[in-house]
């Protein structure tokens, strides 16, 4: 338990030790000015056609005509200009004076040439529109524009793969704004297609370069954060050195699979290293100590509207055998081996493990394939035996579903869970870092009272705000009152019903207090994190602000809602 405890709490009290100089955070392109560019390719186009129009006006003034008398004359300049305007258009109003043949043939020139200048200007302008430096200007003002009107708190997602892709899809149902940044190709445009509620500002560009973190606000005073979260560990490394380096107390998550790389992100102090292998290893070591402790943990981060699963039963101790390859092996292996079981690694190359001395069997090679086809050999050779399967990516979810698998690794899925636990509502990892220091009865106690309370569904969580702001009716009450938490989660169209929900965190004056009794008395400022069906939270957002329902769940007394209503029944004569 001692090594679960630091595991999960390691990165909770960092703090810096070396000051920072305050640096202005660049947020400067090259190149990224669209009329700038416009105005680079177009100058030759631009330049010839000029020289056209110049010198079919000069060559129109100076060639004589002849007047009605057939007297020679001269167009002048404006009159030469007037018709070489309408005329190289392709207006054609005709002509001011007759003219003569040589005046004809020079117009006949002049036409054949601003053809050739207008064909110029046109083909360079659609080859510029369709360029990629141009396009990827006119995208980045765009960027720029979409960031300066956002006007409350929003992160900075670094990565739309399959992890920022998830937790950019629940922030977005969160109702929380964001910024996207991705270097691949293609991953941007996904977003258009995603059917997100909010305009999200997304950019292709690196986003380890501090003046892209600049561009996507990372100097705007209402950025909370940024989740390093692409596929490149020394990106994510840069993006946790801009953050801390250029903006201090900015929180930053970062994902990160090489041991050696998260020991340098360390060093400047950010909120969360998510190393998957190593939280998977831990996982895996918390559901074999402690199944209750894991099943309520994963069930409660785990984004989809499942049904709380049965808890898992693996054998405790004996040997386990671990099929993998790189760090992934290695994490897994030693945090087993803390754990004190007896620990096989075995080879992939090698074929089949013998698994039949094996209590459980760790499968994890890069390949979803080779991964599903060793667990079910292994599921052959003993049928009872636990089995944990590594998931590359979802394309094969449901042949992992399909082959009843006890437990699967899905390191982006693992990241995205971790990130949004943190960012949505932060008080709830606490809750996390919390329960898995605890006995596996503290756990079933909660589970305990969300089947009673929810049944096996229903983990949405909502934070209340007990002050004038966030609760006023509950606030009003609490000035001059009391009120229970069992009280607060009572039903306002009846007390005797019980809201479907379930107290995980009471807040109070910086206090936490985990599990509250409902019993709990409460006072004005605190924070409450209840979790539960969303019925159970539209219902106590009435309570929050509604004084009838506020005095209704803590006296039992139906207090008239509207002025005139209690007025009436103030002055109603008695029976």
């Amino acid at each position: 338990m001692s090594a679960m405890l630091a595991f999960f709490t390691r990165h909770s009290h960092r703090h810096r030790t070396r000051l920072r100089r305050p640096v202005r955070i660049p947020d400067e392109a090259p190149s990224t000015d669209a009329i700038f560019i416009v105005i680079r390719r177009m100058r030759s186009p631009l330049v010839f056609i000029t020289t056209v129009f110049a010198i079919s006006v000069l060559g129109l003034s100076i060639i004589p005509g002849k007047d009605a008398n057939g007297n020679a004359t001269h167009l002048s300049p404006f009159e030469a200009f007037y018709f070489i305007s309408y005329t190289a258009s392709t207006i054609g109003f005709g002509e001011i004076v007759p003219f003569t043949t040589a005046q004809r043939m020079w117009v006949t020139v002049c036409i054949f040439m601003t053809v050739v200048g207008w064909a110029y200007a046109i083909g360079t302008l659609l080859s510029l529109l369709q360029s990629a430096s141009f396009q990827d200007a006119v995208a980045m003002q765009r960027f720029r524009r979409k960031v300066k009107r956002i006007r409350e708190p929003f992160l900075i997602v670094c990565g739309y793969g399959q992890a920022g892709r998830q937790v950019c899809r629940e922030l977005d149902e969160a109702g929380r704004r964001f910024v996207v940044i991705d270097s691949h190709d293609g991953r941007v445009e996904r977003i258009a297609t995603d059917e997100l509620e909010s305009d999200v500002p997304a950019l292709e560009a690196d986003a380890s370069l501090p003046s892209v973190l600049g561009m996507a606000g990372l100097s705007n005073q209402y950025c909370e954060g940024v989740l390093a979260l692409t596929d490149d560990d020394t990106d994510n490394l840069a993006i946790v050195m801009a953050t801390t380096l250029l903006r201090p107390g900015t929180s930053v998550i970062a994902r990160c699979m090489d041991r050696v790389v998260e020991e340098r992100m360390d060093d400047f102090a950010p909120n969360a290293v998510i190393n998957p292998s190593d939280r998977y290893g831990a996982y895996l070591v918390l559901a074999l100590q402690r199944p209750a402790t894991y099943n309520l943990v994963k069930w409660l981060m785990d984004p989809r509207d499942d049904a709380m699963p049965k808890p898992l039963q693996p054998k405790p101790g004996g040997c386990w055998v671990v099929c993998a390859d790189g760090e992934f092996a290695e994490e897994v292996t030693s945090d087993l081996e803390r754990a004190g079981m007896n620990v096989t690694v075995a080879d992939p190359k090698d074929g089949h493990p013998d698994v039949s001395r094996a209590n459980g069997f760790v499968v994890g090679t890069d390949n979803d394939t080779t991964n599903l086809a060793l667990a079910e050999h292994a599921k052959i050779a003993r049928s009872d035996l636990f089995v944990a399967v590594r998931q590359q990516s979802d394309a094969r979810a449901s042949l992992v579903s399909a082959l009843a698998i006890d437990s699967v690794f899905t390191p982006t899925e693992l990241v995205a869970q971790e990130s949004l636990a943190r960012v949505v509502t932060p008080l709830f990892w606490s809750f996390v870092e919390y329960a898995v220091q605890q006995p596996n009865e503290f756990a079933e106690g909660i589970i305990a009272r969300l089947t009673a309370h929810c049944g096996h569904t229903g983990k949405e969580r909502m934070l209340v705000d007990l002050s004038a702001q966030g609760s006023p009716a509950l606030h009003r009450w609490l000035l001059h009152d009391e009120l229970t938490v069992g009280q607060i989660l009572k039903s306002s169209d009846g007390r005797d019903e019980h809201l479907p929900l379930v107290p995980l965190v009471l807040v109070r004056n910086g206090e936490h207090i985990f599990a509250p009794d409902e019993s709990t008395t409460v006072t004005t400022d605190d924070h409450l994190l209840v979790v539960g069906h969303r019925s159970g939270l539209v219902a106590l957002h009435e309570t929050q602000y509604s004084d009838a329902a506020a005095e209704y769940i803590a006296t039992g007394a139906h207090v008239p809602e509207t002025w005139l209503w209690r007025k009436l029944k103030r002055h109603r004569p008695a029976a």
